[in-house]
């Protein structure tokens, strides 16, 4: 089978298409002919050798997936072979057939895409679950999402009056020029990350700030959400998008004082020590794409010769909205 193939740490360079052994599922797994896998910046994270997202190399990429079952392992009961699924492998989903946990492997809704859903398994059941287990959204909450012209970012925009959500929604971006795409995306308000965005947010807010800050950027911008983070504010770390050394929490009399809570967020750390409840998110997405029309913006690579490229445009802030690329029929 082909499969996208990371030799080394570093960038596209290092990254290529190679024929390798298909895989068989083991007990309570499942093999799955890739249709659609979507694209994470979990995966360029490993690519630049981040420490603790590969333990070696070569390293097989790609943690979400749709397609149709190819094979049962021992044990496997709810699915049969040919069903349309969604799955969270631990790795090697950019390729022709992957091998997932049968826990974290759901049946696709009749009438949704294969193409739309492989969106769910990381991207928005990550979304969902910022928002709900870790950032306990509210009616009336303001919310302040960083890296908002993202894949988060753009499930969150979605996802936050789906939820219930109706206070004032306020994305950043990297870049100026893309603020006006995360306003199209639903944010009442998108800010550049400059020295004005302390003052831009709590104008936005009416001088209240937020309520729930969602983080990707590792501690970088941890003494902004300190700053404008409302009396009893959350704020979620749920990546280190930058890169950079990550930096000391703050003082229990700052969050005292405050009455404020710093929280750290895992999808690798759902899989791996409560997979039932990643499960439950991603059913939710499931539902939401199926039912309640939730949809973002999706960046269609026609093949996994175009992955390295586009990982090199998430690295380097370029990227909008969610990458799928189409690896099966």
């Amino acid at each position: 089978m082909r499969a996208l193939v990371m030799t080394a740490p570093g960038g596209a360079e290092n990254s290529e298409i190679r024929q390798i052994e298909a895989p068989h599922p083991g007990p309570g797994q499942v093999a799955i002919d890739v249709a659609w896998a979507g694209l994470n910046f979990v995966d360029v994270m490993a690519r630049r050798g981040d420490a603790g997202y590969t333990a070696e190399w070569p390293y097989l990429p790609g943690k979400e997936v749709a397609g149709t079952v190819r094979e049962l392992g021992e044990g496997v009961t709810g699915l049969a072979v040919g069903d349309r699924v969604v799955a969270a492998p631990v790795g090697g989903g950019l390729a022709e057939v992957v091998v997932a946990d049968v826990v974290l492997t759901l049946p696709v809704p009749d009438g949704l895409e294969l193409r739309t859903a492989a969106a769910a398994p990381l991207g928005l059941a990550t979304a969902v679950l910022l928002l709900t287990d870790a950032g306990r959204l509210t009616a009336g909450d303001n919310v302040l999402v960083h890296s908002a012209g993202g894949g988060v970012g753009s499930a969150v925009a979605q996802l936050v009056p789906l939820l219930g959500g109706d206070g004032t929604l306020i994305g950043t971006v990297g870049r100026p020029e893309k603020a006006a795409a995360a306003v199209d995306l639903g944010y009442h308000h998108a800010f550049a990350r400059d020295e004005k965005l302390a003052d831009a947010v709590r104008t936005a807010t009416g001088g209240r700030g937020v309520d729930l800050v969602l983080d990707p950027l590792g501690t970088a911008a941890l003494e902004l959400d300190l700053t404008v983070a409302a009396p009893g504010a959350r704020i979620v770390l749920f990546g280190n998008a930058g890169g950079g050394e990550v930096g000391a929490l703050p003082p229990l009399g700052r969050l005292m004082g405050g009455n404020l809570s710093v929280t750290g967020f895992s999808h690798r750390a759902f899989a791996a020590t409560a997979p039932e409840r990643l499960a439950r998110a991603i059913r939710t997405t499931l539902d939401l794409q199926a039912n309640s029309g939730l949809g973002i913006p999706l960046t269609e690579l026609p093949g996994l010769e175009a992955v390295p490229a586009a990982h090199d445009a998430m690295q380097e802030g370029r990227a909008t909205g969610k990458y799928v690329v189409r690896v099966g029929e």
